[in-house]
């Protein structure tokens, strides 16, 4: 895991006549539209600016190829990929100036959804390619979440800090079986492990004690490929969207999952959703997740930065 502090950010604003940096993962998707990146890369190029490609075979390396390039005075950073592909390049371009597109080709892609991108990635390389020859950027808000002993990540989409992340953490150190079904697996196995935890939050100073299995603190809707977790988060509205889901038992659980797709999750009575510009979090033996990658382990702060983010759409 790469920390990023405060001082990353202090870069140059962007060159106009710069290039356009991309950032691609061509394993998003499970590599089903690997074949499309020349397509993307000839419609990026459109825009008269030279198209730089970032070479990077790990994610830390990814974000620090694309720090270099931020550094470098580019015109615009594009990712080609996935939640996780953007979360990459967001540790780059949060609370800069340099304008931000995105191409989807990964299997859930909730920061497009959320924020209305196009879904098809050529179409949405036409975008971007529209949106910097007009030089126009919409402003999104971020979150930025801080340890306690100053390690900072951003995120775009949903924080995950409970039963979500521990499965995600779970099936992230199991070496079989390979695909959908090892996270399918290591469901099975938290459920049969779950119980409810003790978080205490802080909610703009308020104290706030209970009992959990699911926190999800969002900026935007949605995670996991539409599951929509915090149903009236908003991406503009500086505020950060908490949903907890309290003292569920398994099959109360598994029963409720469904409708979390639809954001009708949050009428059960073991639901609650708040709201706040700051939220203080903590608990016990989580490592959360953010836009679908390993973060920060509790406890921590998540602050909302308004128009931290200048998209290209």
């Amino acid at each position: 895991m790469l920390a990023v502090t405060a001082a990353d950010h202090a870069a140059p604003g962007p060159r106009p006549e710069g290039p356009v940096a991309v950032l691609a993962n061509p394993s998003a998707g499970r590599g089903r539209h690997r074949g499309l990146l020349p397509g993307v890369l000839e419609r990026l190029t459109r825009v008269d600016r030279p198209v730089r490609l970032l070479a990077a075979e790990t994610a830390d390396r990814a974000e620090q190829v694309c720090r270099a390039a931020v550094a470098d005075g580019i015109a615009a950073l594009v990712t080609v990929g996935g939640d996780g592909t953007v979360h990459r390049g967001l540790q780059a371009v949060a609370g800069t100036t340099v304008p931000f597109g995105v191409v989807s080709t990964g299997t859930g892609n909730d920061f497009a959804l959320d924020t209305g991108l196009p879904a098809d990635p050529l179409v949405a390389a036409e975008a971007v390619a529209g949106a910097l020859r007009a030089g126009r950027t919409h402003p999104v808000d971020l979150a930025r979440m801080t340890g306690p002993a100053g390690a900072t990540r951003w995120y775009a989409t949903v924080l995950a800090a409970g039963f979500d992340a521990i499965v995600n953490e779970r099936a992230n150190r199991m070496r079989y079986p390979r695909g959908p079904r090892r996270y399918d697996l290591a469901i099975l196995v938290e459920l049969a492990r779950l119980r409810p935890r003790r978080y205490t939050l802080r909610l703009d100073g308020e104290p706030l004690e209970l009992d959990a299995v699911l926190v999800a603190v969002g900026n935007c809707a949605s995670y996991g490929g539409g599951m929509r977790i915090c149903p009236d988060a908003d991406q503009t509205d500086g505020l950060l969207d908490v949903v907890v889901g309290g003292r569920f038992d398994r099959r109360t659980l598994v029963r409720v999952k469904p409708s979390i797709y639809r954001g009708t999750h949050v009428r059960h009575p073991l639901v609650s959703s708040h709201r706040a510009r700051t939220v203080e979090l903590a608990a016990e033996g989580i490592t959360t997740y953010a836009d679908g990658e390993r973060a920060l382990d509790l406890p921590l702060t998540v602050t909302a930065v308004p128009g931290a983010l200048r998209l290209l759409r």
